[in-house]
């Protein structure tokens, strides 16, 4: 974490009036705030594989899947935060070029599962959110739209599926052709429009 950061938030945490609370918040967004796309990924079907197989089995897909991931994340002018677990957290400048990154790793992994034994093949489930994050260094980012993405990548998101944000859908021009289907999901009590895409 960004020491300038931490020290702030520790002044946050025990400062008790509120409206100097509001300016250290202020300060914080300030500093470290900004307005990405974020794409979270899982692979999909962890505790299945990892009981069938062994975990030895399940993290050489978990690299197989950094090592297709990473480039193709980046070949779409995105950057990976970081890798964590079976997760892959990614973000970018606009929401397109996000959803087209999620859609040529689905069809990477697509490509490479038709070639491999079913015990190898890797699905992903991603969720794609737009609006503003705290980037605070470690890596690590920060924010509603980080955990909205997170949400629909990890917990809501089908092998396959890519979910995204009514908010970050609006942000693709028109003439990108993409089509999906709206859903309306609660995520973790908080209601958000969204749509599963068609690729």
């Amino acid at each position: 974490m960004d020491q300038r950061f931490e020290d702030e938030l520790l002044k946050y945490a025990h400062e008790t009036d509120p409206e100097e609370r509001r300016r250290i918040e202020a300060r914080l967004w300030k500093q470290f705030g900004a307005v990405k796309a974020v794409l979270i990924m899982d692979l999909s079907g962890f505790s299945l594989l990892t009981q069938k197989y062994g975990i030895v089995h399940y993290l050489s897909m978990v690299r197989r899947m950094q090592l297709t991931s990473q480039p193709i994340i980046e070949e779409n002018g995105g950057a990976v935060v970081k890798f964590e677990a079976d997760n892959c957290f990614a973000m970018f400048d606009q929401p397109l070029n996000a959803l087209q990154a999620a859609i040529a790793i689905n069809h990477a992994f697509e490509e490479i599962n038709r070639g491999t034994d079913d015990r190898f093949d890797i699905r992903i489930s991603s969720g794609i959110d737009y609006g503003n994050v705290l980037l605070i260094g470690g890596p690590d980012y920060f924010g509603a739209t980080v955990n909205c993405a997170s949400k629909m990548g990890e917990d809501t998101a089908s092998p396959g599926e890519i979910l995204i944000s009514k908010a970050a859908f609006d942000q693709i021009p028109a003439d990108a052709a993409i089509i999906g289907d709206p859903l309306h999901l609660t995520l973790s009590g908080v209601e958000v429009e969204a749509l599963s895409i068609r690729y």
